[in-house]
């Protein structure tokens, strides 16, 4: 990870002094940095030997930078890992300029790998993202989503990135293409795990270890596995009370529909669906040389399913 930062300060050098602060401001928030974590890990559990790993994974570092520049702007969201955004700090205009900037220049980066087969599975990975977002959109205020649809929106949204950086791990490695359908498997289940807790946490998490606003979701009309869960297993009453809350986008009956989702097991309903991808995830790993880097994809994720930020 050290020499993977390395390069993000290297390729963030720019003349435009605009561009770098906002880049810079974002890049070191913090944030957990799985994505490229995952996109090592797996070239090292897969033995692979070059150097390729340590650029690609700030590529995805870049691409996920981005897309979180243009969501704070698209949900105005104000809090992110526990400071300003940085469309509160900078400006929407600067905020969206900026997320082009570093698709665009992680696209410069893909090139210099002289490999079609990455650029064909990063175009594609940032494709159905945007797609993803698209269908986010749409869905707002849309309390009749289906189960179906919302793991289709995550699946595109989130867990794509993870699933093409774990597939550009098994391509490096030169895995054939049963291998490589298995590493990407792992990723999107892991995504998946992944954002179900996120969307798990929005309602049982704190202020200091989200780093975000409580209610988040609910205010954007976001319609999430537990609220899905709430309105099938509460009573009628209930699921009007976390309706209305979606489809007007408020949060003036947060404390009420909070109560609902943990009253109604909706909370432990999605927990046990992350815990099934999880599952999926590690059940991928099956076949994988044996090393300690193996090993720890495993134990990501079994602890994903517990963590509280």
């Amino acid at each position: 990870m050290q020499q993977v930062d390395r390069v993000i300060h290297d390729r963030l050098t720019t003349g435009v002094p605009l561009v770098a602060q906002v880049s810079q401001y974002i890049i070191s928030a913090g944030g957990k940095r799985l994505r490229p974590a995952l996109l090592l890990l797996m070239a090292e559990a897969l033995e692979y030997k070059g150097d390729k790993h340590y650029s690609l994974a700030a590529v995805v570092e870049f691409i996920h930078t981005a897309t979180l520049l243009h969501d704070d702007v698209v949900d105005e969201s104000t809090l992110r890992r526990g400071r300003p955004t940085a469309n509160a700090t900078f400006g929407n205009p600067a905020s969206v300029l900026v997320g082009d900037f570093l698709y665009s220049r992680s696209f410069q980066m893909m090139v210099e790998t002289q490999s079609m087969r990455v650029m064909d599975i990063l175009a594609n990975a940032t494709n159905i993202i945007s797609e993803g977002e698209v269908l986010q959109l749409i869905n707002m205020h849309d309390a009749s989503l289906s189960e179906e649809d919302y793991l289709h929106v995550i699946r595109s949204k989130t867990a794509k990135l993870f699933e093409a950086s774990t597939r550009i791990a098994a391509v490096l490695a030169g895995c054939d293409a049963a291998q490589e359908e298995r590493c990407a498997e792992y990723g999107q289940a892991l995504g998946t795990a992944f954002q179900i807790i996120d969307d798990v946490l929005d309602y049982e998490g704190t202020v200091e270890d989200l780093g975000k606003n409580l209610g988040d979701d609910l205010r954007e009309g976001k319609t999430t596995l537990p609220l899905i869960i709430a309105m099938r297993e509460g009573t009628p009453e209930q699921a009007t009370v976390i309706r209305n809350a979606i489809e007007q986008g408020s949060v003036d009956a947060l404390e009420a529909v909070v109560a609902i989702v943990r009253n109604t097991g909706a909370l432990d309903g999605a927990r046990r669906a992350a815990a099934a991808e999880a599952q999926r995830a590690i059940a991928a790993t099956a076949g994988m040389p044996e090393n300690a880097h193996t090993q720890a994809l495993r134990q990501l994720a079994e602890q994903l399913q517990s963590r509280k930020t």
